[in-house]
């Protein structure tokens, strides 16, 4: 299982379209295939940091994946949200594996 972590760059006047954006893909993610842990948006510190985390098998299947939330009608409405508003300043995808597992296990 892959984790994949979005960091964006956001216009901190403009949080409350971020927050729209965010709750639009949590519908669209889930449906397309990914298991979405979530959004997350500024509240302390910096105002411009916000985070997108979903699980995904493989990259294969983040490929498969992809190509379906660009179909998705939803999906295609949140890109065009997103290039109209402007509020996203920098995307950037990062993509880890557990390495803690299991959980709380001795070494």
């Amino acid at each position: 299982m892959l984790t994949c972590i979005i960091k964006y760059e956001i216009d901190p006047t403009k949080h409350d379209q971020f927050r729209q954006y965010a709750r639009n893909w949590g519908q669209a993610i889930p449906r397309c295939g990914a298991d979405l842990i979530g959004y997350f948006a500024p509240h302390e510190g910096s105002s411009t940091l916000a985070y997108g985390i979903y699980n995904i098998p493989s990259l294969a299947a983040y490929e498969a994946y992809r190509a379906r939330l660009a179909e998705d009608p939803l999906g295609r409405e949140n890109y065009a949200f997103a290039q109209s508003g402007k509020f996203l300043l920098r995307e950037e995808r990062t993509f880890l594996k557990l390495a803690s597992s299991p959980h709380g296990a001795a070494t």
